[in-house]
């Protein structure tokens, strides 16, 4: 425990995981916080920062403040759930496919490529369009478009691992090969995984975000930080705080996830796997 926490002692982890321990506190605890209703029409639209609302209203007359403490929760839950699904669909090709040393790696790899010829975003936009706009479609979307980078990462490591003495060793006293994956590959490739888990999920927050900013996933009058911006994008002039506050939460958590990615890397001695997930996203 104390060497995968090790990463908190470097500065740039403790920076990353102090940004995010914030954001996800105003998320979960933000709407206990907030003064006001975030769908109640409590004063004039568009009113700067008071005293009675410090970020004032948007153009429905809501109180700002109030509609982004409340407004993160949706978005944390969406993407955490949508790189979740990814990695259980992710670490489950990679590993067979990594492992088993036949037919079956060409197979399922060249399978999950042919996922990488769509563009990621309008992938989502078409499904998310077609087959409805309940938030489970985003979270399956999300999470098919990032299963294959996953595969990939997991694929990776698994081969290096598999040829270890201590999976020899394992195979060599008969064990089942479900087992020697969950006993020694599965252990063995945790590092490259966290690292690359950091990134999955920055993603994961950047498309859902992309979605619910166009109008897909989440409706008015529902507060989320992506649907904020896209409300008062046009009034920003009058009170940016209605398009820069929630704006602000959102860059901070992508910066902190993506700090605390860069020192886990770094902790763990596995900097290239973080450079090769790059690649891959790209």
């Amino acid at each position: 425990m104390r060497r995968r926490l090790r990463f908190l002692r470097t500065p740039t982890g403790a920076v990353g995981f102090g940004i995010v321990a914030l954001v996800v506190g105003v998320a979960a605890f933000g709407p206990l916080l907030a003064p006001h209703s975030p769908t109640a029409t409590v004063g004039p639209p568009l009113t700067t920062a008071s005293g009675a609302y410090p970020f004032g209203t948007d153009e429905l007359g809501r109180d700002v403040l109030s509609r982004v403490l409340s407004g993160g929760r949706t978005l944390l839950l969406l993407a955490l759930a949508s790189t979740a699904l990814a990695y259980l669909i992710g670490l489950s090709i990679g590993l067979i496919a990594g492992y088993s040393h036949s037919f079956v790696d060409p197979l399922l790899m060249r399978s999950v490529d042919v996922l990488l010829a769509f563009p990621p975003l309008l992938f989502v936009l078409v499904l998310v369009a077609g087959a409805g706009q309940a938030q489970g479609v985003l979270v399956i979307g999300v999470a098919v478009i990032q299963a294959p980078q996953i595969s990939r990462v997991v694929r990776s490591a698994t081969l290096e691992v598999s040829v270890r003495g201590y999976v020899e060793a394992a195979v060599a006293r008969g064990e089942r090969a479900p087992a020697v994956i969950v006993r020694e590959v599965l252990p063995n490739i945790l590092g490259p995984v966290l690292v690359d888990a950091g990134l999955r999920f920055t993603y994961s927050i950047l498309i859902v975000t992309s979605v619910i900013y166009l109008g897909l996933g989440i409706q008015p009058p529902s507060s989320n930080w992506a649907l904020m911006i896209n409300e008062n994008r046009e009034y920003i002039s009058i009170n940016p705080l209605s398009v820069l506050a929630p704006a602000a939460m959102i860059a901070l958590l992508t910066i902190g996830v993506n700090l605390m990615g860069d020192a886990i890397a770094r902790s763990l001695g596995r900097s290239y796997v973080t450079r090769g997930a790059r690649s891959v996203t790209v």
